[in-house]
């Protein structure tokens, strides 16, 4: 007996559509009349709701979800994200294919926002460590400057945004307790009194209680407000009464802290009973985002100046990199009250440094966030040059650099591959070659290019470079004057050995913008810029 898709019923046929993909959906219905007569908003809902993890908040997802199914056009939200979902892999397409334009395709997926995380999430290569760092820093950006525009964000979530800058699941130099989402995923759940103060109020808020952070000196404590005209105990308050409040320490103990106790700490330290009343009060949510920055920052150069710059290759890691950006982003558009502009400014020099060698797609973010805080400023222009400069390099065509046979005579070594420098032991990957030394002669006098034994008619190539940083930090106030060498080098073929080593996990996570993947079987990263050299 032949069972005609007529003959099913309703349930099955809904059931199948269920199953289908989204796309082939129109054509069921034109198979089969009885697959028009299906409820349509259930159905686009549904594959709203399991196509599609992330929402940028101008769709008010959330809300729409609460309505009655039939007000909503789902098919219209749907078809919205979808086409979205095209537009952000024809840009990650061009990203990958081409060095041209890169800064305006990263720009255009950065304006999508949230709704570009789970497009970017299905190009994520797992096994190779890949990050969707383009949606992460973007949305901790923002949550920043909702913040700085003076807009409700609660303190967990003002506080996460420091670990969106950083990886979760490699080890790191930077101090893993001055991040929110690291401490709730340790195993110890270890974490500085101000991370501990931000966990309890989150938790606390949740069950209903009052609960603001203190922003003690050397210390960060949380205040349990009573409900107006209660007590802490839920029992009426008299009118003559003061406001009810306790102080906890939920980094140290379960028990309430004395205001005594407090008091008597700051008289230790020299606080006149008039200041007490501001640094026992409340503090503000951009407060505690500046004090986490600052403390990141103070973990850096801890961490950086104790290295013992003689051990393996691998003790600094790049999260610290990310870290120390989110911390200067955080300082930049979240001043203290008194905090001038030429103050802020000093900010821009490191900001701009990570822009140009490592975070070269969030320019849009510079050109959005930034580049409005310095309008009436003499750092305006300055700001502009920077990023006209990095336009204009990212738009020019590369000079396609085919290996032709005689090429392949002189050019032993290809693009991706790892190698140890012979005279100076570090690990570094090829970016680039030139059949012969291309640098200009004051250069090659400098470098003394023609007393290696090949001279400067053998193959030089361009590298990425990974190193340590000084062992010392000048310090301007919170400032770190360094980061770790990771520009371009110009290396001698001759100085090229053990070629196959280990990319190791700061070449890893650093080479993004030159490569595609790791390939583990060959030991090679796969080449992200075929369109400069297409045979590589």
């Amino acid at each position: 007996m032949t069972v005609r898709l007529n003959d099913l019923p309703t349930e099955v046929l809904f059931q199948i559509l269920l199953w289908a993909p989204p796309a082939s959906i129109p054509a069921f219905q034109q198979v089969c009349r009885k697959f028009n007569d299906l409820s349509q908003p259930l159905l686009w809902r549904h594959h709203c709701r399991t196509h599609f993890k992330y929402w940028s908040p101008k769709h008010d997802i959330t809300g729409k979800l609460r309505q009655d199914i039939a007000s909503v056009d789902w098919k219209r939200v749907f078809r919205e994200r979808h086409l979205a979902d095209i537009e952000i892999d024809h840009e990650l397409e061009g990203i990958l294919t081409s060095q041209i334009c890169r800064l305006d395709r990263s720009e255009k997926i950065v304006a999508y926002g949230y709704d570009a995380k789970d497009t970017l999430f299905r190009h994520l290569d797992v096994s190779d460590d890949a990050e969707d760092v383009l949606a992460r820093r973007s949305a901790a950006v923002h949550e920043w400057v909702k913040l700085k525009d003076g807009q409700a964000v609660s303190l967990e979530r003002a506080l996460a945004a420091f670990d969106q800058f950083v990886l979760h699941d490699q080890e790191g130099d930077l101090d893993e307790n001055n991040f929110i989402g690291l401490a709730l995923g340790s195993k110890g759940h270890a974490a500085l009194p101000l991370i501990s103060v931000g966990i309890f109020c989150s938790v606390g808020r949740r069950l209903g209680l009052i609960a603001e952070p203190c922003g003690f000196p050397f210390h960060v404590y949380a205040i349990v407000k009573a409900y107006e005209g209660q007590t802490l105990d839920g029992r009426s308050l008299n009118e003559d009464s003061p406001p009810e409040m306790m102080y906890m320490d939920p980094f140290r103990s379960e028990v309430e802290v004395p205001r005594r106790s407090l008091e008597a700490q700051l008289r230790t330290m020299g606080v006149p009973s008039v200041g007490h009343h501001m640094l026992l009060g409340v503090s503000s949510t951009a407060q505690m985002v500046r004090r986490t920055a600052q403390n990141i920052i103070r973990s850096i150069q801890t961490s950086r100046n104790v290295h013992d710059l003689n051990v393996s290759n691998e003790i600094l890691y790049p999260e610290s990199e990310g870290a120390l950006y989110g911390a200067l982003w955080a300082l930049l558009l979240l001043p203290e009250e008194d905090e001038a502009l030429f103050q802020r400014a000093r900010y821009l020099p490191y900001i701009l440094d990570h822009l140009e060698k490592q975070y070269a797609f969030d320019i849009a973010l510079v050109t959005t966030y930034v580049l409005p805080l310095f309008n009436d400023s003499p750092h305006l222009e300055q700001l502009r040059d920077a990023l006209r400069v990095m336009r204009a390099g990212d738009s020019m065509p590369k000079q396609v650099k085919p290996r032709t046979r005689d090429v392949l005579k002189s050019v032993q070594f290809k693009v991706g591959q790892v190698f140890r420098h012979k005279r100076y032991n570090y690990r570094g990957v090829i970016t680039g070659w030139d059949v012969e030394c291309a640098a200009g002669e004051t250069w090659m006098s400098q470098m003394g290019v023609d007393r290696l034994s090949r001279g400067r008619h053998q193959s030089f190539y361009h590298v990425l470079y990974v190193s340590y940083p000084s062992a010392h930090f000048p310090t301007c106030e919170l400032i770190v004057d360094s980061v770790e060498d990771k520009s371009v080098r110009y290396v001698a073929e001759e100085n090229i050995v053990d070629v196959g080593i280990d990319a190791g996990v700061k070449l890893m996570s650093l080479a993004g913008r030159h490569f595609k993947r790791w390939d583990r079987d060959s030991r090679t990263f796969v080449s992200n810029i075929k369109d400069e050299y297409p045979n590589d």
